[in-house]
């Protein structure tokens, strides 16, 4: 099959253009929009690059394809060509990223092209949809979930590893001893977007800003004690976070959940989140 010459890579003259692309679909593009906001386009401080199918400099918001490429792969726009020159220059290196993840279409689109020499995937998770809300939720919040304290890391690591290996099937602490998840969830502490529960020192309930941009927080790692589920502490919890990203934050709060797990989605809808969007993800 004929394949472009590969995708270029943007630089800080393309960043007027990625920030108008990027505030097209601000809710979509928050975990993109999050690091380019503070870091700009240089690729060190970015902590990955960002990539465009368009051979020379776009117009204001005009690539045709975006996708970032770093700690996890995030195609944001393209069609079948620019999804293959994004493949092609992905094939030009050994593979980092340990998922690939965003929209729906644009990733198992990507997958698609990368699959005969990155396959096969641990998991392909093809239908998760991607939910906001902007106003007040109507659960009430739950008044006892608060931003965890930095002298808390060790309460909270054991509630967050549990959710991690709930949700993507691995122990973050295999391969270095967890000294990087410690050192991101310390991250997410010490900038106030972790937030719990707790009861008798114990997290009973937790969730986190895993993105943060100028207009949206993403909410990540929802989860709950095994010994209290079913017994409203996720909705209210959930609520509690949304009302800090809504009031404290002045964000439009969105999450992205699998369309298979019916009762987290059933929660979500309660609160007031509609679906804006598709996203899929495929886990290395």
């Amino acid at each position: 099959m004929l394949r472009l010459a590969g995708a270029r890579l943007l630089d800080d003259r393309d960043y007027p253009a990625v920030r108008a692309a990027l505030a097209a679909d601000p809710v979509g593009s928050c975990m993109v929009a999050a690091r380019v906001e503070v870091a700009g386009l240089d690729p060190w401080r970015l902590g990955g690059e960002l990539w465009a199918a368009d051979g020379r400099t776009a117009r204001v918001g005009r690539f045709t394809g975006l996708c970032f490429s770093g700690p996890n792969m995030i195609p944001l726009r393209g069609n079948t060509a620019a999804l293959r020159s994004f493949a092609d220059r992905a094939l030009r290196r050994q593979r980092t990223c340990s998922s690939i993840v965003g929209p729906a279409a644009e990733v198992l689109g990507l997958w698609d092209e990368l699959s005969g020499d990155w396959g096969p995937a641990r998991e392909v998770r093809h239908d998760q949809p991607l939910m906001a809300l902007d106003s007040a939720p109507a659960v009430p919040a739950d008044p006892l979930v608060r931003p965890v304290r930095t002298d808390e890391l060790e309460r909270y690591l054991p509630a967050a590893i549990s959710m991690f290996i709930e949700e993507v099937g691995v122990d973050p602490r295999s391969g270095d001893g967890g000294a990087s998840y410690r050192a991101r969830v310390s991250e997410l502490i010490a900038g106030g977007r972790a937030f719990a529960r707790f009861e008798g020192g114990e997290v009973v309930f937790k969730a986190e800003i895993g993105a943060l941009s100028s207009s949206v927080g993403q909410i990540q790692g929802v989860w709950v004690h095994p010994d209290r589920r079913g017994q409203g502490l996720g909705a209210a919890g959930t609520a509690a976070v949304v009302t800090r990203l809504l009031r404290g934050m002045g964000r439009t709060a969105s999450l992205y959940v699998n369309s298979f797990n019916q009762p987290a989605l059933a929660v979500y809808r309660r609160i007031g989140f509609r679906q804006v969007g598709r996203y899929a993800t495929v886990l290395f």
